[in-house]
């Protein structure tokens, strides 16, 4: 069977889902064809990375409010749709495996099911309606049309894959499917990978702690709040030997930096945007402590955070707020603040840097529960149970 990806919101092989399903299936004897943008770090084109061919697009613009964001789409929907056609031509595909956001690449599955019989496997990563609410927080015309699109996608998806139950719920409820062509497949680290390094105490830039985070730097991530609780952990606790490393890149980034400014907490923060995977394996295993400020919405609490995933591997202890998919991912690994509480978050964090017996121990608990259950090795037959419901 040969197989054509679709992803537009990060490229590959930097979208560790992705790559994880292009090459497993590579392995399984696929054939894999890859669409994604073309973004920092990743400008070539074509390439041919371990037998699979990786087609980029250009992304003139990466959206910001809702009318960006429809450029963005619209501008990536017809790219798609012309390299679609090319590798078409060139290489074939029987089946079209489109992983959202957004949810609109079904209308490059209608062109083909329709022509040419292919069928469409939808890799669900996020609940676009929920995601616009904690971007934008209204209901209007274009939240109406993520439902809509949502509701199309799942009517001519052939197979479903949900990242959890919380997904799958979605999909059978929201969407129409059923429940025998919804497969749950986690995102689940890969430890060839995710390994720990020696620690690298200039991370901590003179302090005696260091907190880590890794994600983009949106609006729904919930770093406001993790400044904020930095403000009063040094301006009202006092506590100064507390260093944060925030790692990744994203639209809210610059904004971000001139909080911290505005907060006067420059010298506890380091922004360093994206970095390669060994300098972020070191920064996160100098941490004492991996935080995930993640705002508590309802996108939030059903999706599975694959940085949560990543902290666990590295047997690192988390500090989060309270949801339901952040409690089955990390459940003993990771202590719990008030939602949306950044007082409540940073007094957590503090929790554990003073006791690091019990770090340790919710460290190793995580570590075991990705090792015996969650990397991604247990995810692989399950996601090729999802590509025989295509046969």
């Amino acid at each position: 069977m040969k197989v054509l990806i679709i992803v537009e919101n990060l490229p590959v092989p930097f979208d560790r889902r992705v790559w994880q399903e292009a090459t497993t299936l590579k392995n399984n004897g696929y054939s894999v064809c890859i669409i994604c943008p073309a973004m920092n770090g990743y400008l070539k084109r074509y390439e041919l990375i371990d037998g699979i061919h990786i087609y980029r697009h250009p992304l003139p613009l990466e959206g910001r409010g809702a009318f960006g964001y429809m450029v963005e789409y619209s501008s990536a929907l017809y790219y798609q749709f012309v390299l679609s056609l090319k590798i078409f031509f060139q290489h074939g595909f029987d089946v079209i495996h489109a992983c959202n956001p957004p949810d609109n690449i079904f209308i490059i599955a209608v062109f083909f099911k329709f022509f040419f019989r292919k069928k469409f496997l939808f890799d669900h990563h996020d609940i676009n309606p929920e995601l616009y609410l904690a971007k934008f927080g209204k209901k209007d015309l274009f939240y109406r049309l993520m439902l809509l699109w949502e509701k199309w996608t799942f009517k001519i998806a052939d197979v479903s894959i949900a990242t959890n139950e919380s997904y799958k719920a979605i999909a059978i409820r929201r969407g129409g499917m059923k429940s025998e062509n919804v497969y749950i497949v986690r995102s689940g680290p890969n430890l060839e990978r995710t390994k720990r390094r020696p620690v690298n105490d200039k991370w901590k830039k003179g302090k005696k702690y260091l907190v880590g985070y890794v994600g983009v730097m949106g609006g729904q991530e919930g770093l406001d709040y993790l400044l904020k609780g930095i403000s009063f952990l040094v301006h009202v606790l006092k506590r100064e030997n507390i260093h944060f490393i925030l790692v990744g890149n994203g639209t809210e980034l610059e904004l971000l930096k001139t909080m911290a400014r505005q907060l006067k907490i420059e010298a506890y923060v380091t922004f360093t945007g994206r970095v390669p995977d060994d300098t972020l394996m070191e920064i996160l295993s100098t941490a004492d402590v991996c935080v995930n400020p993640d705002a508590v919405n309802d996108m939030n609490d059903k999706s599975t955070m694959n940085k949560i995933m990543e902290y666990m591997a590295l047997a690192k202890p988390i500090v989060q707020f309270e949801m339901t998919e952040g409690r089955f991912s990390a459940q003993d690994a990771s202590l719990y603040a008030e939602p949306n509480n950044y007082e409540s978050l940073i007094k957590k964090i503090i929790e554990i840097i003073d006791n690091p017996e019990m770090g340790k121990q919710m460290g190793n608990y995580g570590r075991m529960r990705i090792v015996s259950k969650l990397q991604w090795k247990h995810e692989i037959p399950k996601l090729l149970s999802a590509y025989n419901g295509l046969k």
